[in-house]
């Protein structure tokens, strides 16, 4: 029996109470959290966890990498993770070195107005649903084949079982919005795109049956 997939999420937070809270809360929400207390520590968690969102502060002491640090490296090296920030400031200039920017595409939440749990999942889906789809990753070939990651290598698996973008949602727990974002990244990765002689999602599948890509 295959195992429902579930959305994994990264927690950078330095108050102790918070992040076992976010953790605890993640979990309930049905998400797969891996929590830490500082941005050195998500980045050494980040290369084996492969999280589809960070969540992440902005201050972790005064002389420690910021949590725009943190996002700032993820924009640059891995664009295709979510990138939500939970902080006690109201703007990211009281808590930010002047001159210090956010990446764009950053969901921007404030502890004090977070008025319900569901609204922390869905700003994880919407973080991951807006990453623009032509942002795609590295492709180092081995040989012949193409580098996906291990997200890339479930949303192949599952348009070749038939899932449907609807059933992949539910089986990996993301919103519709989220898991459309995933395989047309994974497509691009693929180095496929729509065309009105070809169907994308035939030809990602016969890629993945063939061994033409790899897990990296």
């Amino acid at each position: 029996m295959t195992t429902a997939f579930r959305t994994r999420v990264l927690v950078a937070e330095d108050e102790e109470f918070t992040l076992n809270l976010l953790r605890e809360i993640l979990s309930d929400a049905n998400f797969e959290v891996i929590a830490v207390n500082s941005v050195a520590k998500a980045l050494e968690a980040i290369e084996g966890f492969d999280p589809h969102a960070v969540i992440t502060d902005l201050n972790f002491g005064i002389s420690a990498p910021s949590g725009a640090d943190l996002l700032n490296f993820l924009d640059a090296e891995r664009p295709w993770i979510g990138k939500v920030i939970l902080t006690s400031h109201a703007s990211a200039n009281l808590a930010l070195p002047r001159g210090t920017e956010l990446p764009a595409n950053v969901i921007y939440l404030v502890k004090s107005e977070l008025q319900s749990i569901s609204a922390l999942g869905n700003a994880v889906q919407d973080s991951i649903a807006q990453i623009n789809a032509n942002v795609v990753r590295p492709t180092p070939a081995e040989g012949n084949r193409i580098a996906i990651s291990e997200t890339q290598a479930e949303i192949l698996r599952l348009l070749a079982e038939g899932y449907t973008n609807a059933a992949i949602a539910v089986r990996r727990g993301t919103s519709l919005r989220a898991t459309e974002a995933l395989v047309q990244r994974t497509f691009s990765t693929l180095g496929l795109k729509n065309d009105e002689d070809f169907n994308p999602r035939v030809l990602a599948v016969r890629m993945w049956q063939e061994d033409k890509v790899v897990i990296r």
